[in-house]
């Protein structure tokens, strides 16, 4: 025979799922998806401005995932302009063209305060 206590209270329990009931997990994303384009938009090159102004998020979810994406639309053969630039790529006549990162600097401070709020989410 198996025998199951449980002695004090589910309240933190109660209120984590209230939480994620109400879905506030996507007003942390909701919040910073315009944010992390500003940043985007800040950081990339100044000769790029149709690339600068092509930054848009999304907000992906399914069940047991959430997560918030940041797009560039501006294409150059069929590959994004954004990716080019991070990277770097080759041209016509030979040459390759460095890349700069500029993505991941931009997004870092973003990323860390989503990861607080996104905790505070969790635990409160």
């Amino acid at each position: 025979m198996i025998r199951v206590t449980s002695r004090g209270s589910f309240k933190n329990f109660d209120a984590f799922a209230a939480r994620m009931k109400r879905r506030e997990q996507f007003r942390v994303l909701e919040k910073y998806g315009p944010i992390g384009v500003e940043a985007l938009r800040s950081a990339t090159p100044v000769d790029s401005a149709e690339t600068r102004d092509s930054w848009y998020f999304e907000i992906a979810q399914r069940p047991g995932y959430f997560a918030i994406h940041w797009y560039n639309s501006h294409m150059a053969g069929g590959v994004p302009v954004a990716i080019l630039l991070q990277y770097g790529h080759g041209t016509r006549q030979g040459t390759y063209i460095q890349g700069e990162d500029y993505i991941n600097p931009a997004l870092k401070n973003i990323f860390d305060q989503m990861a607080n709020d996104m905790w505070k989410v969790v635990t409160q």
